[in-house]
């Protein structure tokens, strides 16, 4: 049996930020050695679908394929890199995933949102589609929400709690760091200056992290910051801290914990992150297996 190479999967409809996601791609499937999946999905329950003729589906199939495949052979002479163009009929985000599956997908970078999404929703809104695919991939999904960005990555910003879930994330923050020879700087966000011990166990694990990542010859800078007293949450105090970085350009995230803190994430830092973020992040659902769960 004949193993499918690994790829990058894009999904795109055309629209600026699908783009912006495309061209994103161009380096990391370099870097890797991965081809890049094009795929464009068809929503079978689209109701503009049902205004059409038989005759008129079929013409607009075809158009959307020819333009797939143009817009793959461009992507193959700009990034270097083999494309495989895919037009496909079915729920978005479940098609996504079956794909991803398929072509034995190692991330899925995407807008975040699609054109149909963008009419009706607030710019720092995450899309029905994009939502559903962070929440159940199980491969790493890099979110695209800004206009704007570097060509490469200088730095990576790892938040860090003191739960073990997080702490996975620090073996995609050293691979990526790898990749494109970035530097990461990992972050703990304080609530309460005057617990000590709470101060103690984040200084502890940050010097671990730090240790940890310099063994492998990355260099790692950490801080804890404290919330600002009138400040919105987590979710900005992160952003914030990136932003003033100025150098910083991918952010990785947990999108969900097995424990208490399950709505931290969810419903509160990760969708805010997300939604808000000029900086492309990386959302990882946690693993049972820790640092060595997952390697390029």
């Amino acid at each position: 049996m004949t193993t499918k190479p690994n790829s990058l999967l894009i999904p795109v409809d055309f629209n600026e930020q699908s783009m912006i996601a495309l061209e994103q791609s161009y380096n990391m499937a370099k870097l890797l050695g991965y081809e890049i999946v094009l795929l464009y999905v068809i929503e079978e329950s689209d109701l503009l679908s049902g205004l059409f003729s038989g005759d008129q589906n079929q013409e607009m199939f075809m158009k959307i394929n020819e333009k797939l495949e143009e817009t793959a052979a461009e992507v193959s002479v700009k990034s270097g890199v083999n494309v495989t163009p895919l037009l496909s009929r079915g729920k978005v985000s479940a098609t996504i995933l079956k794909v991803a599956e398929d072509y034995n997908s190692r991330f899925i970078l995407m807008g975040t949102n699609d054109s149909a999404e963008r009419l009706r929703l607030d710019k720092n809104q995450i899309g029905a589609n994009t939502s559903r695919v962070i929440r159940q991939s199980r491969i790493p999904v890099i979110s695209i929400n800004g206009k704007h960005h570097y060509n490469g990555c200088r730095s990576i910003l790892l938040p860090l709690d003191l739960t073990k879930e997080t702490r996975q994330k620090v073996t995609y923050a050293i691979e990526m760091a790898k990749l494109f020879s970035a530097t990461i700087k990992v972050l703990s966000v304080l609530w309460d200056k005057n617990d000590k011990d709470i101060i103690n166990q984040l200084q502890n694990q940050l010097l671990q992290v730090k240790n940890f990542i310099e063994e492998v010859n990355i260099h790692c800078q950490t801080e804890i910051v404290e919330i600002e007293e009138g400040s919105a949450g987590l979710g900005s105090t992160i952003l914030d801290y990136a932003r003033k970085q100025g150098d910083i350009d991918l952010v990785i995230i947990m999108t969900q914990q097995e424990n208490r803190l399950v709505e931290f994430f969810i419903g509160s830092a990760a969708q805010q992150i997300i939604r808000q973020s000029e900086i492309p992040v990386m959302s990882i659902i946690p693993k049972d297996l820790g640092f060595s769960y997952y390697a390029f």
